[in-house]
C-alpha cells in the first residue's frame, strides 16, 4: 500500500469514528445554545488556524 492509500483510508476511518462519536457520544454533553458558545464556535478554528501558522512563520524565520 503506498502512502497516498493509507492515508486515505487513515482519513475515512478518523472520519467514521469522529462521525460515530458525535452520533452516540453526544447525548450526555449539551452544549447551551447561548451567543457566546456560537462566537466560540465560530472564531475559534480561525484562531487556532492564525496561532499555528504564526507560529510556524517564527519558527521558520
Amino acid at each position: 500500500m503506498n502512502g497516498q492509500t493509507g492515508l486515505v483510508l487513515k482519513v475515512i476511518l478518523l472520519s467514521a469514528v469522529l462521525s460515530l462519536l458525535i452520533k452516540y457520544g453526544t447525548e450526555d454533553f449539551v452544549i447551551p445554545g447561548t451567543a457566546s458558545n456560537a462566537l466560540i464556535l465560530v472564531l475559534l478554528p480561525t484562531i487556532v488556524v492564525a496561532s499555528l501558522l504564526g507560529l510556524r512563520f517564527l519558527i521558520d524565520k
